[in-house]
């Protein structure tokens, strides 16, 4: 596998399920957006639909900046705690938000936990490419995948907290991580989140000190020749080895 890099974004309320607020969309957004152009990285933003709903504008920014507009439920719900029927009308509302500003074609579920059997859901709706599972988390996907349902299926290789401990700790996460590498972590962690009533692990290293970081991460594998591409362009790149 070629040095690639997926940079992503679960675009969401703050911290959910602590919080019903979302401070991260209205500030840590821009942040992300603009040191992304500063850098010139495209990357992925999972979006749930009520926020596109509610900032329809910074939707419209993100799909101007040529970064790829992916689905990541309607409110955050979880596919995993749903039955199927349920799970349906949800996708299908998100999708309908959703491609209002783009071709979306990439999904998320929520906490990384969308069952196989509703991997056809995605099908149905036209979707080929989805990255709800990590190789950190059970059960455990090493690589990537095609489904015979034609989906490819991406997994997440590191949770986003490890994104903001310090620097010279996460870099030797980076080196060892397979390819391709994808990144994820959501806007709320670019804002000062030390004194919200969440996790730990939801406080620690936020704000500009997390900024710092993807920078950091950016430049870091720029140095290594790596490319970045959206999950589509990889889903779209893995599809057309197989049709060879």
């Amino acid at each position: 596998m070629e040095k690639v890099v997926i940079l992503s974004f679960d675009v969401e309320r703050d911290c959910p399920p602590y919080l019903d607020t979302s401070e991260g969309v209205e500030h840590g957004l821009l942040r992300i957006l603009d040191l992304l152009e500063e850098e010139k990285v495209r990357a992925t933003f999972f979006t749930t639909g009520c926020i596109a709903e509610k900032y329809p504008e910074l939707v419209r920014r993100i799909v101007d900046l040529g970064h790829e507009l992916g689905a990541h439920g309607y409110k955050h719900e979880r596919f995993d705690k749903m039955g199927l029927d349920e799970a349906e009308k949800v996708l299908s509302k998100a999708t309908r938000v959703l491609r209002e500003f783009y071709d979306v074609l990439s999904f998320r579920a929520p906490n990384l936990q969308l069952p196989e059997s509703y991997v056809r859901l995605l099908q149905k709706l036209g979707y080929y490419a989805d990255s709800s599972t990590a190789i950190y988390k059970p059960p455990f996907r090493r690589g990537v995948e095609i489904f015979e349902e034609g989906i490819v299926r991406i997994p997440v290789s590191v949770t986003s907290s490890v994104l903001r401990l310090p620097w010279r700790l996460q870099c030797i996460v980076h080196k060892r991580l397979p390819w391709p590498i994808v990144y994820f972590s959501h806007p709320w962690e670019y804002i000062d989140m030390h004194r919200k009533p969440v996790r730990f692990d939801c406080r620690f290293g936020t704000g500009t000190s997390a900024l710092n970081n993807l920078r950091k991460l950016i430049q870091f594998h720029k140095e290594r020749n790596t490319i970045f591409i959206t999950i589509r362009e990889l889903a779209e790149k893995i599809l057309a080895n197989r049709a060879m």
